[in-house]
């Protein structure tokens, strides 16, 4: 079937196929919501109408500190499974690609659909996103 990322991740029957694709969907869609929580970390929540919200991660003096360390964090694994994410696309296998793909789409409409004017113009570490 698919050798993925590793000799030994190596698919041999459908069901080890089929749980392959699902973990390449949900690898995906979890891209998308590091994606969503760096973006909030980086910009800071949104307020709600009527209320004065400080920024995310940004609630005490000092805490700068914390939410650049933990911008640099989620950066580091938002890049390190894109890159996972390109490696297994590049298994060539149609199936790990809509896996990813559907993932992907799937992330993206529950985690950053409605920020997607907000967004737009965020360094993104994978050219998928």
């Amino acid at each position: 079937m698919v050798t993925l990322l590793f000799t030994s991740w190596r698919t041999d029957s459908w069901p080890s196929y089929a749980l392959t694709l699902l973990a390449c969907v949900l690898a995906s869609a979890f891209y998308q919501y590091l994606e969503y929580v760096r973006y909030r970390v980086r910009r800071g929540r949104k307020p709600r109408e009527g209320t004065a919200e400080e920024p995310f991660l940004l609630r005490s003096k000092g805490a700068g500190m914390v939410g650049k360390i933990a911008g640099g964090v989620l950066f580091g694994l938002s890049s390190a499974l894109g890159y996972l994410l390109m490696l297994a696309v590049m298994s060539f296998n149609g199936g790990v690609f809509l896996a990813v793909i559907l993932g992907l789409t799937v992330g993206y409409l529950v985690f950053r659909g409605e920020d997607d004017d907000q967004t737009a113009g965020l360094n993104s570490t994978c050219a998928c996103a």
